[in-house]
């Protein structure tokens, strides 16, 4: 079987390395399509392949109807929004993430945003400590428990809600987390909120004006999630009313320069997408991805099924 990464951000060549090792000693052919500027170098690319590797590439439609010989798709991490669910099951493929694979990369991100607002950017300016401080987790996934691991280490109060713990709180108590009912409690008891859900019709733009309000005067919110779960004329407005209030985010939004010109000091946002931008990161997510498609076209395994 023919395995394609098609990576518009490749990955590095020791990752690469090591998938091409799994995909051969299994039998398989290993092609690459890196840094394509064009997506009909894409679907040129896809015609002949069996099973596709991918990062934050788009894989819609058009990319799916000129796969014919496509079996699977895999995320090399956790999200796969960048990935026509709908149509890759009208197809017949299987699509599949790599979910904990970038977790601690993203999770250490989170407290090197936190620790630069907290601190004012680093200009002199007295800022405010975390110990103490309550975090609250919007999502408790494998980024999330990582969160709450490292906040303990700073001595912040954690605090979390997810489908899932509002069901069984318990599951937070080997974590150190105390669980809420609602988004609406998580943010009337945090001073802090890191974001952590997929974007999706019931998430998408969910981060609104309501709920941002239910934190302090000075509440930070970090999003290394997806930019479209932030409402961004809620976010402005906010940060336009309370002139201590600070937002860091990897995903830089749409309104990026307004923001950037209007709360300097206090706005942080990566140029792109950086949250799982770890050697150790870049590693895991290809080498777990060319496992999984091994396991999928040998016997049929779909544990990371999403589709």
């Amino acid at each position: 079987m023919k395995i394609l990464i098609a990576t518009e951000k490749p990955f590095s060549k020791e990752a690469v390395s090591g998938i091409r090792e799994i995909v051969e000693k299994n039998g398989h052919e290993l092609a690459l399509l890196e840094k394509y500027t064009d997506k009909k170098e894409l679907l040129d690319a896809v015609q002949t392949a069996n099973a596709l590797i991918i990062r934050s590439d788009k894989i819609d439609k058009e990319v799916l109807d000129a796969a014919k010989e496509l079996k699977i798709v895999v995320r090399a991490g956790a999200g796969y929004d960048n990935v026509d669910l709908e149509a890759a099951t009208a197809n017949n493929v299987c699509v599949m993430n790599t979910p904990g694979q970038n977790s601690n990369a993203v999770a250490e991100l989170v407290f090197g945003m936190l620790v630069y607002l907290a601190r004012n950017g680093y200009t002199g300016k007295a800022g405010t400590e975390l110990r103490g401080k309550r975090l609250g987790l919007h999502a408790f996934g494998y980024i999330g428990k990582l969160v709450a691991e490292i906040a303990q280490g700073f001595g912040m109060k954690v605090f979390a809600f997810s489908p899932s713990l509002a069901r069984d709180p318990k599951l937070g108590e080997p974590h150190g987390v105390t669980a809420c009912q609602n988004p609406e409690e998580l943010y009337d008891n945090s001073d802090i909120v890191s974001l952590h859900m997929p974007a999706n019709a019931h998430t998408k733009e969910s981060i609104n004006y309501e709920l941002m309000s239910r934190l302090p005067e000075n509440g930070i919110i970090i999003n290394t999630a997806r930019k479209e779960v932030i409402h961004e004329a809620d976010m402005v407005k906010i940060m336009t009313e309370r002139p201590n209030f600070k937002y860091a985010t990897d995903i830089p939004p749409a309104n990026n320069a307004e923001m950037a010109e209007k709360f300097a000091g206090r706005y942080l946002a990566s140029t792109k997408k950086c949250g799982a931008q770890t050697a150790e990161a870049n590693m895991n997510a290809g080498l777990a991805a060319a496992e999984q498609i091994v396991a999928f076209l040998e016997s049929g395994d779909e544990t990371f099924k999403v589709n």
